[in-house]
């Protein structure tokens, strides 16, 4: 591919530091896992054209649903250091031969499109990294522990991911330093040096940082917390009448009935309330506006598609779910049984914390046309947090 610009996207490590019990790369910041935010970096840029990723071997089933909808290249089995894993990536693109690429560490996953436009401009002109000025003062000691020496900050950068080099150029330094013996490269930018390129910096970006310590994603969370200032509530009602039937869906839950609840779909009140609050937080219609009653398709679906479909839309605002509570209003049948069963259903389709879904049931006080039991309805409300929008 004459000219076209590749990024590698290098995951696999294994984290230890930041604890947990997952890869850090796996790891997920505000419901979004740190891989999956370093290759969108990349697959949402219009300048890149191919997306290399290399992963762990124990690490395929994580990367595919850490992945799942991305234009991205198979992934490649990295090697024993950073340094095979990046050789790995390169050669994984030998058959395009891209012009420029960007090679980039899954552990930062807050690279701005701005800066990637940075690293494609500097990677056309030669090898580049991005650095950040020093601000502490450094200083050099010996073996002892004692100051040797006071370094001039003003000449002293640190440095990032991605750095970018011409393509046929990198891949032909790993290869002749893995031919060498030499594997101990911390990153490509050095081994550039030692290959005898001439390695520019350009900026780089401050929130531009590595995640690698349990304390780097407590403030990770934090900062995206504060992203995400935008804080709406949306309300959700809906109600069906009862029909011929075994059973009533509730919550995505198949709850044994003398008596089947009438509708379009599956006539999930629970989810069909919890849609509606959540397109209302968004300001983006209601169910009956996305999923016409009046459309054959939507006829019997499932009702977790149409959650699912919600949940996405805030997920495409760059949003994410905050609380989900909803209350069923029924004379029969008895919720009570299946409540933990309703709140983990709810939570895996929002792929949010079972904590975060609130479940209450009550009666009419056999007033109405529940307390008739002629049919049931739900209330709803959601809790969505989206990025500040300057109007």
């Amino acid at each position: 591919m004459a000219g076209a610009v590749a990024a590698i996207v290098v995951a696999g490590g294994r984290g230890l530091r930041a604890g947990g019990e997952l890869p850090k790369q796996y790891r997920s910041i505000g419901g979004v896992p740190v891989l999956r935010r370093s290759l969108l970096a990349f697959t949402s840029h219009p300048d890149i054209d191919l997306v290399q990723p290399v992963i762990h071997p124990n690490d395929e089933r994580l990367f595919h649903d850490a992945a799942e909808g991305l234009p991205v290249k198979s992934p490649v089995h990295g090697g024993a250091t950073r340094q095979a894993s990046v050789q790995a990536g390169l050669e994984a693109l030998a058959a395009e031969a891209p012009a420029v690429v960007l090679v980039h560490d899954a552990a930062r996953p807050f690279a701005s499109a701005a800066l990637v436009s940075r690293a494609i401009a500097a990677g056309r002109a030669g090898a580049a990294v991005p650095g950040l000025p020093v601000s502490d003062t450094i200083k050099a000691i010996d073996a002892s522990g004692r100051v040797a020496e006071t370094l001039d900050r003003a000449r002293l950068r640190t440095v990032q991911t991605p750095q970018a080099f011409a393509y046929p150029t990198l891949l032909a330094a790993h290869r002749k330093a893995a031919a060498a013996g030499r594997d101990d490269f911390t990153d490509d930018a050095a081994l550039a040096e030692w290959a005898g390129m001439a390695v520019d910096v350009f900026e780089g970006e401050p929130a531009n940082t590595k995640l690698t310590t349990a304390e780097d994603f407590i403030r990770a969370e934090m900062e995206n917390l504060a992203a995400l200032g935008d804080v709406r509530t949306g309300m959700g009602y809906d109600v069906h009448a009862f029909t011929e039937g075994d059973h009533v869906m509730l919550g995505g839950v198949r709850i044994p009935h003398d008596r089947a609840v009438a509708g379009h779909s599956d006539a999930d009140v629970a989810l069909h309330a919890l849609v509606d609050a959540i397109l209302g937080a968004l300001a983006d219609g209601d169910i009956g506006v996305h999923f016409p009653p009046s459309d054959p398709q939507w006829r019997g679906a499932s009702s977790d598609r149409f959650l699912a479909f919600a949940v996405e839309r805030v997920r495409q605002r760059g949003g994410l779910i905050a609380h989900l509570d909803v209350a069923i209003v029924s004379e029969a049948p008895r919720i009570g049984p299946y409540r933990e069963a309703i709140r983990a259903r709810i939570a895996a389709i929002a792929g949010i914390a079972a904590d975060r879904v609130g479940l209450k049931a009550t009666t009419s006080e056999k007033l109405g046309f529940i307390g008739r039991r002629e049919g049931l309805a739900a209330y709803a409300t959601a809790t969505i947090r989206l990025p500040w929008v300057t109007p």
